[in-house]
């Protein structure tokens, strides 16, 4: 990830609230609470609202919420103390992104097939509700509560004003001038993590080819399995962090082979080196090596060149009056890049008309 996201606090949190409280105060509390009705919910008086419009519903969304919390509700009652507090502790872990992000070993992060093992019934139920819980965000009972996704986008949009997906830097992100607006990533996915599907710290905007082409159903916070069929927990980078970071992208291209350039001519090294596993984890990820070559042997990288070498020409050609040399080129397209790095991928460009200098393409 190339820049953190700022977070931007909205009504929509209030959904994770919800679902705090169902965990902790009604779920956890199954033991000794008797019959499940609706008084369960009477201390958080706008989720009771919820749940009881749900509650007198015939509508599929309500359904879902009611059946799914009554059998977990049900389930939570033949659990051991022992095996709740393991499961509040497993809630916090997941929902604590940062810490996550960070594998502290203080965090716990659970995943279904974890869950599945330790409690088969509860990881089934578990899975269902949380697994459809993103795609309920537009109920008409809930939106009325947390308000709309829609709007925390646009929020959004307004405070991270780059343009650009931070997971690439190549990709325009649609803004608060546009209609439509792009997906939300659970950078958890949520096929893999449970408790965490509404959390918006877990929620993040990324483009298409970041969240759908690249990403995919990948499980980020593991890396890939060995010959083994092992895997190991691996630090990400946390999207919210309050400390920006710098990735640097350095270019270097085999002699001569600017000509008909390949991806196998180019190498790539990223810095610095304090945050390489949180760097290793993105370019596994996002495939980051793969598109980065691609990008600079195709079109707008011959036009990158192009563009340095018209600039020489030109200056040639009035004697100083029009175009620069291309260490002059270099030099102001190097501030460009230090003050708008991702306008126009300038720090991918920076970068690569260094190779080409130091090349002797020209």
């Amino acid at each position: 990830m190339l820049f953190p996201y700022t977070y931007v606090p909205h009504s929509i949190e209030k959904m994770q609230d919800f679902v705090d409280f169902i965990f902790f105060a009604v779920w956890s509390k199954a033991r000794s609470r008797g019959a499940y009705g609706l008084h369960l919910f009477a201390a958080n008086a706008k989720l009771y609202e919820v749940m009881k419009s749900f509650h007198y519903s015939d509508s599929k969304g309500a359904a879902f919420f009611n059946t799914n919390v009554e059998s977990i509700y049900k389930t939570f009652q033949d659990l051991p103390a022992g095996a709740i507090r393991k499961l509040r502790r497993w809630y916090k872990g997941n929902n604590n992104l940062e810490g996550v992000c960070a594998n502290d070993a203080r965090v716990p992060l659970i995943r279904y097939t974890e869950l599945k093992a330790a409690y088969p019934k509860l990881a089934e139920q578990l899975e269902t509700f949380f697994k459809g819980l993103y795609e309920r965000l537009g109920l008409a009972a809930l939106r009325n509560k947390i308000g709309d996704i829609d709007d925390h986008y646009q929020a959004f949009m307004k405070a991270n004003a780059t343009g650009k997906c931070p997971f690439c830097g190549l990709s325009d992100l649609l803004g608060e001038y546009h209609s439509k607006r792009e997906a939300y990533d659970h950078y958890l996915p949520k096929a893999f993590y449970p408790f965490n599907a509404i959390n918006f710290h877990n929620l993040v905007p990324a483009c298409h080819h970041c969240n759908s082409s690249y990403k995919g159903g990948k499980d980020s916070a593991y890396t890939p399995k060995d010959p083994c069929n092992k895997q190991v927990r691996r630090k990400l980078f946390y999207p919210f962090a309050t400390q920006p970071w710098h990735v640097q992208v350095q270019v270097s291209l085999q002699p001569g082979a600017h000509e008909s350039l390949q991806p196998n001519d180019i190498t790539l090294d990223f810095g610095p080196p304090e945050l390489a596993e949180q760097i290793e984890t993105w370019k596994d990820v996002y495939r980051i090596d793969e598109r980065y070559r691609a990008k600079l042997c195709g079109a707008e990288a011959k036009a990158w060149l192009q563009e340095v070498q018209d600039e020489w020409r030109w200056h040639d050609e009035s004697a100083g009056a029009e175009g620069k040399e291309p260490k002059d080129y270099l030099r102001d397209l190097g501030r460009h890049a230090a003050r708008s790095p991702y306008a126009n991928a300038n720090f991918l460009k920076h970068g690569f008309l260094q190779a080409c200098a130091a090349a002797g393409v020209f």
